[in-house]
C-alpha cells in the first residue's frame, strides 16, 4: 500500500479526519490530502515538540498556517484544538501522521483513527518513505 493510500483510505476515507498528511521526521512530505500543505519548518517544530513540548505548549502548534492550542504533548502524540475542530499528530519510527478534524467530528473519533493507524504502522515496522509500504 502506498503512503498516499494510507492518507486517502485510512485517514480521510474514514470520514473522521477532514485533512491529513504523512511527513518524515525531517519535514519531507510522504503523502497528503488534496489542498493540505504543511511547511517543512512546521513539521520540524512538531517533531521537536515530541522531545521538548515546551515550545508548542507555549506558542501553539502551527500546521498548514493554522495555529492550534496544544492540549496534549508527549513523546508519541501531540493534540491541538482550534474552535470546534483540531489536529491529532502521532509520531512513528520515521514518520509523523497528521490528521485535522472539523465540526461535527468529535475529538475522540479523530484521535482513535490516527492513533490506530500509527499503532498499525509501528506494529508492522513500516519505517521508510519508499512510495509504497
Amino acid at each position: 500500500m502506498s503512503w498516499q493510500s494510507y492518507v486517502d483510505s485510512n485517514l480521510v476515507g474514514t470520514k473522521k479526519i477532514t485533512k491529513a498528511a504523512i511527513h518524515g521526521h525531517d519535514g519531507s512530505l510522504w503523502a497528503t490530502s488534496k489542498g493540505f500543505s504543511i511547511a517543512p519548518q512546521e513539521v520540524q517544530t512538531l517533531v521537536k515538540g515530541y522531545t521538548d513540548p515546551s515550545g508548542v505548549r507555549a506558542n501553539g502548534l502551527h500546521l498548514g498556517g493554522v495555529k492550534y492550542i496544544v492540549i496534549r504533548a508527549d513523546d508519541r502524540s501531540i493534540y491541538g484544538k482550534k474552535g470546534t475542530g483540531g489536529v491529532v499528530t502521532v509520531k512513528t519510527k520515521q514518520a509523523v501522521l497528521i490528521g485535522v478534524y472539523e465540526d461535527p467530528i468529535q475529538p475522540g473519533e479523530a484521535t482513535k483513527v490516527v492513533e490506530a493507524l500509527a499503532d498499525y504502522l509501528i506494529s508492522v515496522n513500516y519505517p521508510k518513505a519508499a512510495g509504497g509500504a
